[in-house]
């Protein structure tokens, strides 16, 4: 079955779904409710860092936002005089042994696409692996001063014990037609949001009470052969340019070219594609405007007429000092001295 006919299944009716697939989910769902409540109920082992550690993670297949999330969490947390480091999944990285530490130059091949761009983007210590609690031992073992621990996803990853859970939503697609894997995109059901920490939505306008509001901010295009070399998002909107995206949402990414009235040509590829440069040869002269994500990939035989768009997480500053307030007493706890700057904003 092609993506496009899953999405239209997923983000439909709920009963224009065939009824085999809605037959798999009522599987599904006891498996998912075996598998959490294993750890409570059976005393699976829960592995606990010494340090206070917040799961970025979502209900949904697909993606919602939580890169830029997880890079908006750790500036708050340098802000905040924190010590922060990052655990990933590495997710089509091709490394013989696991965990890994990940940093700016690491090769995206070996650590995953997601795993380099998050390296880049927050400077911290970062240890990436299948097996999260291997990948916190790891970043823990190396960096002894991390005080706190995010990991980017991971939110079903049940043997890592957690202080704080935040639940990344799209704001468009919300939850789609309500149904877990395979007959919708929901990984678990949405009664698994009364215990969770934080919803926080990416963009949409349709909150509800609880909810955090998360705006994606687009800045400039960065060449991809030359990235002191710069373009404002105006300088395009009378050009004729060809869009790439390989990611789990690619009509976020065009969404965002639409609004600033640039004329595209639409390229999409599968979430997390290894691409090559006949991909990106369209046999003409045009610009090439991808996501950062994509970029991660395409650098090694880049040319100069390939873009991609930097953006930025913009939050509720009530949401930042929620979380400062929970983690203090999770560090407290433990006996942890912190010494939180709240002047964030």
């Amino acid at each position: 079955m092609s993506q496009k006919k899953i999405d239209r299944y997923w983000y439909g009716k709920p009963l224009d779904v065939p009824l085999w697939l809605r037959a798999l989910t009522l599987v599904f769902r006891p498996l998912v409710w075996l598998r959490r409540w294993s750890y409570r109920i059976l005393f699976f082992r829960v592995y606990r860092p010494k340090v206070p550690l917040v799961v970025v993670g979502n209900i949904s297949i697909g993606g919602t936002g939580k890169t830029p999330m997880v890079v908006w969490l750790v500036e708050l947390f340098k802000r905040a005089g924190l010590k922060p480091g990052v655990v990933s999944r590495g997710y089509g990285g091709l490394a013989e042994n696991w965990p890994q530490q990940a940093r700016p130059d690491s090769d995206p091949k070996v650590i995953g696409d997601e795993a380099v761009l998050l390296a880049r983007r927050c400077l911290c210590p970062m240890a990436v692996g299948p097996n999260r609690v291997a990948a916190v031992k790891a970043l823990l073992e190396a960096h002894k001063d991390v005080d706190v621990i995010i990991s980017d996803d991971g939110l079903q990853h049940y043997a890592l014990g957690r202080d704080v859970e935040i639940v990344v939503i799209d704001g468009e697609r919300r939850f789609g037609n309500g149904y877990c894997l395979p007959a919708g995109p929901l990984r678990e059901p949405e009664t698994r949001l009364k215990q969770v920490d934080f919803r926080v939505v990416n963009g949409g306008d349709k909150r509800y009470v609880g909810e955090y509001a998360m705006k994606i901010k687009s800045g400039k295009f960065i060449n991809l052969k030359n990235p002191s070399k710069k373009l404002n998002i105006e300088d395009l909107k009378s050009k004729q340019v060809h869009a790439v995206a390989g990611i789990g949402n690619p009509d976020r990414f065009f969404n965002q070219l639409k609004l600033a009235d640039i004329s595209f040509k639409k390229h999409i590829f599968p979430d997390h594609h290894p691409f090559s440069e006949e991909d990106l040869n369209f046999k003409d002269e045009k610009i090439i405007l991808m996501t950062e994500k994509d970029a991660v990939k395409c650098e090694r035989f880049a040319t100069d007429r390939q873009w991609y768009l930097s953006v930025e997480a913009e939050l509720d500053p009530k949401f930042a000092k929620a979380l400062m307030a929970l983690l203090e007493k999770s560090a407290a706890r433990r006996k942890q001295k912190w010494t939180i700057n709240y002047s964030i904003s």
